[in-house]
């Protein structure tokens, strides 16, 4: 049997390399080594199919859950004497619901890229869509569904044609990516965006949707570098060694609930301010650029470390 050897550092597994024994024939080694490859690739596409179909479960479950809140700020609107939305039980039934969605993105993010289940959010784009004009009575225009088409006919190319490089995170592996000029100047410019746009949205008053959305990808790109963070450190927690000892886990924990909680309360501005059909289709477009662009950072600090190993071990 010929040994394989990894490439990567301490906590990041990127692919195997067959080494050939001494007594093994060339020919028999690189028909071990596709035997063995093949394997593994089944195994790592049944995978990243078992973390798709859970963010397509969890964005159909979210699509959901804003036609439910959506019909909660209808109903209060049309009381004489409205209560406040956070004291309707039906408005809390979609939080539930948004927070069992979400938890399934969640794990998806454990078994699949950013770049593979970001996209899928197009499946709570359709799903809104249906729900409202079947139950919130909201029209559906031919520019809805010419959106909607666009939005499968995106999703296929980003899910075909994107990298698809699957590693083992760790808690190294993530304190590595913090310290990386990329993901500090990725960081501070969302930061100052994130404040400009805050400045308008609140000492203005202005309340745009494209504003209040930005701030909502801004907060999602953030819950995607942590989800992914979080989930990876469990998953190679089960796998191989413990990482929840580490502070970094928290404070990525801590940064993931943050930014839900702040995203929840934005998109609820959102919703009610403007229809389900407008919101979901924007929303979709906003995250998954954020999604994507949040990924670029850790791309480019993997790719680094993968050149210094081959400088250093070669």
């Amino acid at each position: 049997m010929a040994p394989c050897r990894a490439l990567g550092t301490a906590g990041t597994r990127l692919t195997l390399q067959p080494t050939f024994s001494l007594f093994t024939s060339r020919k028999e080694s690189l028909t071990f080594s596709n035997t063995e490859n093949t394997s593994a690739l089944v195994c790592l596409n049944e995978i990243h199919l078992f973390g798709v179909l859970l963010a397509i479960l969890g964005n159909l479950v979210i699509s959901i859950s804003l036609n439910i809140q959506k019909y909660s700020h209808l109903q209060l609107a049309h009381q004489e004497h409205p209560r406040p939305y956070f004291k309707s039980v039906l408005w809390w039934g979609s939080i539930v619901l948004m927070a069992v969605g979400e938890t399934g993105n969640f794990a998806a993010y454990g078994f699949a890229p950013i770049t593979l289940i970001a996209p899928l959010g197009c499946m709570s784009v359709t799903g809104s869509a249906i729900i409202s004009v079947m139950f919130l009575k909201e029209n559906l225009r031919a520019s809805d569904l010419l959106g909607m088409t666009l939005a499968f006919a995106g999703t296929y190319l980003l899910v075909n044609f994107a990298p698809n490089i699957t590693q083992d995170i760790s808690a190294r592996t993530v304190q590595y990516y913090f310290v990386g000029w990329q993901f500090m100047t990725y960081g501070i410019l969302e930061i100052l965006i994130f404040c400009i746009l805050l400045y308008f949205h609140k000492r203005k008053g202005i309340k745009h949707i494209a504003i209040l959305l930005t701030l909502v990808a801004l907060l999602a790109s953030l819950t995607v570098i942590s989800v992914k963070a979080v989930s990876g450190m469990i998953t190679f927690s089960v796998t191989d060694k413990m990482q929840l000892t580490y502070p970094i886990f928290y404070i990525m924990f801590i940064i993931m609930i943050a930014s839900c909680v702040f995203q929840v309360k934005l998109l609820n501005q959102a919703t009610k301010l403007y229809s389900t059909a407008t919101v979901v289709p924007v929303n979709h477009t906003f995250f998954t650029i954020s999604a994507i662009i949040a990924e670029i950072p850790l791309k480019a600090t993997t790719t680094k470390k993968i050149l210094k190993y081959w400088e250093k071990n070669m």
